[in-house]
């Protein structure tokens, strides 16, 4: 059922406005949050809640939600977090003040090539950040690309149908798209997708853009009817911009250039090679996921106000209710395996967002697999391990400026001493805690 105006969910934290649209799978609200800003909440829509198979779509939605939280990237709808309400988990996203791409050109007329060339830029910097995620889009259109009133930049929206893949792997694939933009591979249910599936919906949100025409659909295009050049209806296209858009919606998926930068190449532009970190942390700002078994606003808090000490404590204390919340104040390579994915990503998305990628589980996982699982090596990398010593917890560099992955590190609280914690057990010879954090880290992909 629709919630309606007013309606306040997870015990106020947000309140309903009113609804923005509903496509195949998604209904999608505007509410405001209890500090009074515009939020975007989505979740799964009433047909899909229906349906038989309605915890796998549950558990998808969930799994990609994660997923797309950690595609940070200015030209990227931010995720805030992922709650659940009356057992149906919701995306809380950014709210972009703003028009999308297909009300501008309705109501302005076609875009010339140099703003056109400046959008398709930005969206296609944010699709690379997508697709090393290993996710696809696969609804770029216009209208899921919007305009931020405040400096007229490009953002995609609406990851609704966002479906992770597998290069080169067969997968079965629900039918949902929009005509004139989806390839042709897009119309069968067990056809191989990758990155040159987004390839093509860009190449046609171009061809749209410049000409103010809905592309000739891939079905029809597969039987014989042509695609008319975009030169053709607006004369001022260059040739090259002409050539590389028919080449991004080449029919056969294999004749497409493979990735969004390569498209671009043929157009002419370049993926900005700077790597987007979190943006930095605003005053009002809460975290991207937030969990129902746990309270983290005081981390939350401690992070965003720098204090890595307090925070790295928090954490610590966080681990130890996570895993044994009966047992005391040993978190043993057992208890770690009780710990959640979600947890782990919630955990280490907020200090990934606080300290702008510095600190966080996956840069440690990163760095372990650099290393190739050398202790000595990781511990030297992160700052743990200074001239061939393991260094006290008291000797940790409790700022900015410490080495990357250098927090959080684990620690425990016996009696009246700190003991340093993962790698703490190393010293005795016990590499079994080490191991199953690791085996963690890999299982929940961090």
């Amino acid at each position: 059922m629709a919630w309606l105006s007013g309606q306040r969910l997870q015990g106020g934290k947000y309140t309903i406005e009113k609804e923005l649209g509903e496509g195949g799978f998604g209904i999608t609200y505007r509410a405001r949050d209890h500090n009074g800003r515009f939020v975007v909440i989505k979740t799964l829509n009433d047909s899909i809640q229906r349906r038989s198979d309605f915890a796998k779509f549950q558990q998808d939605f969930l799994n990609e939600a994660i997923k797309l939280a950690k595609c940070t990237h200015p030209h990227i709808v931010q995720i805030h977090e992922v709650i659940q309400e009356d057992s149906l988990w919701c995306m809380v996203m950014e709210y972009i003040d703003g028009e999308d791409l297909g009300n501008l050109v309705e109501n302005q007329g076609v875009l010339s090539e140099a703003e056109a060339l400046r959008y398709i830029q930005q969206i296609g910097e944010a699709l690379t950040v997508v697709h090393n995620n290993s996710l696809l889009h696969r609804d770029i259109k216009p209208q899921n690309i919007m305009l931020r009133s405040s400096n007229s930049e490009a953002v995609l929206i609406d990851f609704g149908i966002a479906r992770e893949f597998t290069p080169n792997l067969t997968k079965t694939h629900t039918k949902i798209l929009s005509d004139g933009f989806a390839p042709i591979e897009q119309y069968g249910a067990r056809a191989k997708r990758g990155a040159y599936t987004d390839v093509y919906a860009l190449a046609a949100t171009l061809y749209s853009l410049l000409t103010g025409e809905l592309p000739t659909i891939a079905p029809m295009r597969a039987i014989g009817i042509e695609l008319e050049e975009p030169k053709k209806m607006n004369s001022s296209i260059s040739d090259r911009v002409n050539q590389a858009i028919i080449k991004g919606m080449e029919i056969n998926p294999e004749n497409r250039p493979q990735s969004v930068e390569d498209w671009l190449k043929l157009l002419g532009v370049e993926v900005a090679s700077k790597i987007y970190s979190a943006p930095p942390k605003q005053t009002n700002s809460f975290p991207v996921i937030s969990s129902l078994k746990s309270d983290y606003y005081k981390l939350r808090d401690l992070l965003a106000d720098g204090n890595w000490r307090g925070a790295n404590i928090e954490t610590s204390n966080l681990m130890l209710s996570l895993g044994c919340p009966t047992k005391g104040r040993w978190l043993d390579s057992e208890s770690i395996k009780k710990i959640s994915c979600e947890e782990f990503h919630i955990i280490d998305k907020l200090w990934i967002n606080y300290s702008n990628g510095k600190f966080g589980f996956s840069i440690q996982h990163k760095i372990w697999d650099t290393v190739q699982g050398n202790v000595d090596q990781f511990g030297n990398l992160v700052g743990w391990r200074v001239k061939h010593s393991w260094i006290q917890y008291s000797k940790y560099n409790f700022s900015i400026n410490a080495p990357h992955g250098h927090l959080p590190a684990y620690l425990e609280f016996l009696g009246f001493v700190w003991k340093d914690g993962w790698f703490g057990a190393y010293w005795d010879g016990d590499l079994s805690r080490v191991k199953a954090l690791v085996s963690k880290w890999e299982q929940c992909n961090i």
